[in-house]
Parts: C-alpha cells; structure tokens; sequence
C-alpha cells in the first residue's frame, strides 16, 4: 500500500490548473529572454559537468533496491527506480585540471560509497540496461507492480518522486509500454523506464546567442559518438516474446535505451516528447520550444531564493521538456547563469574512465568545431537524424556520415573517426591540455574505433559464446551479465573498457 503522503502530493500534482500553469511558463519565457539580451547566461570560458547514474545488484548480480538512508549517506540522488543512484558533478571550467577534478570526483565518490554499500550487501553498476531481475522476482513483475489507491495508480518499485506518479494518473498521453523488437510489454505506470541508465555530460556555451551553432553541431556529432558508446543490446530475458535467441541477437538494437525511452513516453500519432531535436533557429527558439512543448504534468512550483526562480515554472517545464540533445538556461545564482547543452543518448558505460572519454569527447568537439567553423555544419539535419537512429539499431555497423575538415562528405566510417578525434583533441588543446593530455582522455574511445569493438558487442559475443556452449538463452544473458558486473568491479575506478578485450596494454605504444 503506499504512503498516504505520497499519494496526497501526488493529487496536489493533479490539481494543479493546466492552462494557469502554461500562462505562468509562457510569461517566465520572456524573463529568460530578457536575461539573454541581457547577456545573463553568458561565460567566457567553457564549464564542464556531467550527471551519472547507476543501478544497484546483490553479489550475485541480482537488482536490488537501494535503502534511502544509505543513498543519502553516500551523497547519492534518488532516480526513477528504487534501484537507482544518481551522481551529479560540480561544473567546472574545461582544462586539464577541470577534466581531472570531474574524474577525481567520480571516482571519490563512487570510492567513498563502496563501504557502505558492500555493509549492505549491495554494489553499483555503471551500464546502459539492467537483465538480471530481482531475486525472487521476474523483470515483468518488478516494473509492473503497481497498486490503485482511491484512484491513484502508485508504481511499487519507484521512488516516491510525485512527478513520475503523476504521470500515471494524468490525460495526457504517455506510452508506459515496451515496443522493441521481440518485446512487447504494456503498464499502468512509467516505471518501465527503470530499466535503463545513462551519463549525460553538459558543456555551458561562452555566450547564450550563439547556443544554436552549438546545438547544430552536436546534433551532427551525435550518431557517431552513439555509435562507439552503445552498451544495451538486450532486455531481461523474461520481457521477449516467443522468439529464437538467433532472432533476438539478430533484430535487436544496439542500444535499446533509445527505444526504451521514446516508447515509454511517447505515444505514436500523439505525442512526440522524447525525439532527436530539430535544428534551432535562434536562441530565443529554444525557450520557446521548451514554453511551447506538451505539458504532461503542471507541477506545483515553489521558491527557494534561487536566481532561477525568477523563471520558476518555465525551468519545471523544462524537465519534461525530453530531446536526446537539449538546451538548458539555468542557475541557483546571477554569477552562476548559464547556458548550456546537454547531451542524454549515451549510456551508463563500463568504466569511470570511459565516461570521462565520452565528456572530453563531446567537449572537444563542442569546443572546436564552432570555433572553426568545421563544415560538418552544413551536414543536413534529416541525414544527422537518420544517422542517429541506425546509430542506436546497429553501432558501429551502422550507416553514418560525416563532413571532414576539408569539406569532403563520407560515409567511411575509419575517415570519419579520424577528423572527429582530430577536433576532439584539437578542441582539448584549445583548452590549455597538452597532445599527451589530450590523447589520454579520448584514448579509450579510439580503441573502439580502432578495433570495432564497443561494450554492446562486447555483451551479445558473450551471449553468442555461451549459446554456442549450449547455454539457454537466459543462462547466457545472466552469464553476460554477471561477467560484465565482475569485469566492472575489478576496473571501475582504475582501468577501462579496453582492459576486458585485451587492448589495455597498448595504452602505453
């Protein structure tokens, strides 16, 4: 039964007056308009930050709910799950010292809560999909559970976030189901999402007028940066449908965490708020975006002697405002304003240092291509989009194209790696990191390219292996799993993927 005071916020969210609450974020989108005429939102130099999130298992690999009091001990943040752990960096200015305090920190955080967690019996996973359920339990019961109380559909296994409850019990249109090749699954609520994690790095733009030039960059790079990253090739093995494993390993994607999330919560010939973004027509075109978006839950808006509460309910808008790439104005002070892109397709990946690849990666190049006015701009935005889907269906085997620094189109994909890594370290140096520096945070990231090697291959040959040893499909799944989750502990804070396929050694050639 839940709580009586989780179910009252929850109606407090309901009852909120929809059309009171958009007049507010449409006059709250001025005020962000006026503070970037004002020049609020800019910063002369490029600020760094990243949000992390992990999910919880038992020794043997099983998904386990997190103790709250233990999240909170260890300085972690609720998610959408009860399973979830989310870590979120301090921005800090993009130069060596910058990019070695956000992996210091990781690392010291992760480091710090491995005691009270181990106390616990618990241990985090950094990875792009769960498939080992609880023990006890099977996928399907876990995210379904649900009870109705007095006409409140309240999601078991999810925390008690009365925003994600409310999207249950509102009219607006969201999917809550599971359309994925040979997956097909419907709920009452939105805990479906629950099965996936992501990194999202943030780069703050220099100055807020020229967001969109950024933003169609990042559109651009976006694909092949999926593509090297991908870590989520298959659901738990009890979600499928009646299906081969040949056919599942064949037809699924890549990286499911795109197709999670867009059918979790869009509705087909509805409702499109989880999508790859259009290009920006200028900056005022991203607030008005966000003001004008479908408003799936009007929350109640308090203030707390933040800056950006001058803008209060266009900044809660704003986090249901879902694009695989988007823009965010934003700041607890004047001082601290900023404007700044978030990049959310990426996966939770195996390593710390994996992650940091992927954060220099992106703002390498978002520190470079602008500056030199690269002209993969004027790569067209449909062929940006299309790229980026087979991206998420087929990694690295997947149709992507590029414009070189010379202005030549290809679809090549070693051509390509080569110029995207050349800006990303070219971007690095511009930011005061040495070659060496610079090629030892995207080094990681390169021997995926290298070696066509990326942590969703990486799982289906361990399953394929397993089935060939004459393994069930789920006795191979779990197998993966457990492997990956071992790998994890012995590498996640000092090594990196390139130690599980024997690439480790070439660091140092």
């Amino acid at each position: 039964m839940p709580a009586p005071e989780l179910v009252d916020r929850v109606r407090d969210v309901l009852a909120v007056d929809a059309d009171a609450f958009q007049d507010r974020v449409r006059e709250d989108a001025e005020v962000v308009r006026e503070e970037i005429a004002a020049g609020t939102f800019d910063n002369p130099q490029a600020i760094v930050g990243l949000e992390y999130e992990f999910y919880a298992t038992t020794d043997d690999g099983s998904l386990a709910r997190v103790p709250r009091r233990v999240l909170e001990f260890v300085g972690f943040e609720k998610e959408l799950g009860l399973h979830n752990a989310e870590m979120t960096t301090s921005p800090v200015p993009l130069n060596e010292y910058g990019l070695a305090a956000q992996e210091a920190e990781v690392r010291s955080k992760l480091a710090a809560a491995t005691e009270p967690m181990a106390a616990e019996g618990l241990h985090l996973v950094s990875d792009g999909m769960w498939t080992i359920p609880p023990e006890g339990e099977t996928a399907r019961q876990y995210l379904t559970d649900s009870v109705n109380h007095d006409g409140v559909e309240v999601a078991t296994n999810m925390s008690d976030s009365a925003r994600y409850h409310a999207m249950a019990n509102t009219g607006q249109p969201a999917g809550m189901r599971l359309d994925a090749p040979h997956v097909s699954l419907d709920a009452e609520t939105v805990m479906l999402e629950a099965l996936i994690t992501s990194i999202q790095p943030h780069y703050q733009v220099p100055q807020a007028v020229d967001l969109p030039t950024y933003f169609r960059y990042a559109l651009r790079f976006a694909a092949p940066l999926l593509a090297l990253s991908v870590n989520a090739p298959v659901f738990p093995p009890d979600l499928y449908d009646d299906a081969t494993p040949a056919d599942i390993l064949d037809d699924g994607w890549q990286e499911s965490r795109i197709d999670v999330f867009e059918s979790v919560l869009n509705v087909p010939g509805e409702s499109e708020k989880v999508r790859f973004p259009e290009d920006l027509e200028g900056v005022a075109d991203a607030v008005d975006r966000v003001a004008d978006d479908e408003t799936i839950v009007p929350m109640p808006v308090a203030g707390s002697g933040r800056f950006d509460d001058e803008f209060a309910h266009w900044r809660r808008k704003h986090g249901t405002y879902w694009r695989w790439v988007r823009p965010v104005f934003g700041g607890s002070s004047r001082e601290s304003a900023n404007a700044r892109i978030e990049f959310r397709p990426i996966a939770g990946q195996p390593t710390v240092r994996d992650t940091i690849a992927v954060q220099a990666a992106f703002a390498g190049l978002l520190e470079n291509l602008p500056r030199t006015e690269h002209p993969l701009y004027e790569l067209s935005w449909e062929t940006a989009r299309d790229a980026f889907y087979d991206a998420a269906r087929a990694g690295l085997d997947a149709d992507l194209s590029w414009v070189t620094a010379d202005g030549d189109r290809t679809t090549d994909t070693k051509e390509l790696y080569v110029d995207l890594f050349e800006q990303a370290e070219a971007g690095l140096k511009r930011r005061g990191l040495s070659e060496e520096e610079a090629a030892k945070y995207l080094w990681p990231l390169r021997q995926r390219a290298r070696h066509a090697v990326t942590p969703a291959k990486w799982k289906v040959d361990r399953i394929q292996e397993a089935l060939d040893d004459g393994s069930t499909f789920e006795n191979a799944v779990y197998a993966m799993q457990y492997e990956y989750i071992q790998n994890q502990r012995e590498t996640l804070l000092s090594g990196s993927f390139a130690d599980w396929v024997g690439r480790g050694e070439e660091l140092d050639d």
